[in-house]
């Protein structure tokens, strides 16, 4: 797991999950109310991490999307991100079972969890500054309830950045980059990757191999362990 010192007592105060009625945002608990109306059988909702406590790999996405995780309550699941990355977690042996776009499709993951770095769905998908920072204790609390932490993988420079910051590493130190690998310290490493958006994958700024090269190197880090 990350090094105490770089999580501040107030995120180990934090609990790992945003409560379900998080009001710390106001534009995005507005969002969500407004969808609670319109679609009253959606999540709506800050939407948890998916996984095990016990997992040395945490998967950080941006925030749910709003047909997506945001309906369902369960990261990447029902918009068209989590079909690439759930695959991908198949094939590399995180994952068993099916992925059918639902919660109960009964998928269970391997040795890995899957979080965002911001809890709740954003207008046009895009937080504000201030509402990453808001989110940033959550996340840091979920960095800190894992023990077994040994690798992350950023979806993106939201993801990236949220890492770093919440680990206390300064990001001039470690550039965004797809592919890249970070070591921040001698039990934990960071590997960027594109988001697998719809976007990225059909301007072909991300490919399926593009994406297998990164699960590639992050497998064969922890099988060294």
């Amino acid at each position: 797991m990350p090094s105490t010192s770089a999580i501040s007592d107030d995120d180990l105060n934090t609990p790992p999950e945003a409560p379900l009625n998080c009001r710390r945002c106001p534009r995005l608990a507005a969002f969500r109310d407004h969808y609670r109306q319109h679609e009253p059988h959606w999540f709506n909702a800050p939407v948890p991490s998916f996984g095990r406590d016990d997992a040395r790999l945490l998967i950080v996405g941006l925030a749910p999307g709003l047909k997506g995780a945001n309906r369902t309550g369960r990261p990447f699941t029902g918009d068209y991100a989590g079909e690439l990355l759930y695959a991908t977690l198949l094939t590399y042996g995180f994952a068993k079972g099916t992925y059918r776009a639902d919660p109960v499709d009964g998928l269970e993951l391997i040795d890995c969890m899957i979080t965002n770095a911001v809890r709740c769905v954003p207008p046009e998908n895009k937080p504000s500054p201030e509402e990453i920072t808001n989110c940033r204790p959550f996340f840091a609390a979920r960095c800190a309830a894992l023990p077994r932490l040994r690798a992350v993988l950023a979806l993106g420079r939201i993801a990236h950045d949220q890492t770093l910051t919440a680990l206390k590493v300064r990001k001039s130190s470690f550039t965004f980059a797809h592919g890249a690998r970070h070591a921040i310290g001698p039990d934990l490493l960071v590997f960027d990757s594109f988001h697998c958006s719809r976007y990225n994958t059909n301007t072909g700024r991300l490919t399926a191999p593009m994406f297998h090269a990164v699960f590639d190197a992050i497998r064969t880090e922890l099988d060294r362990t």
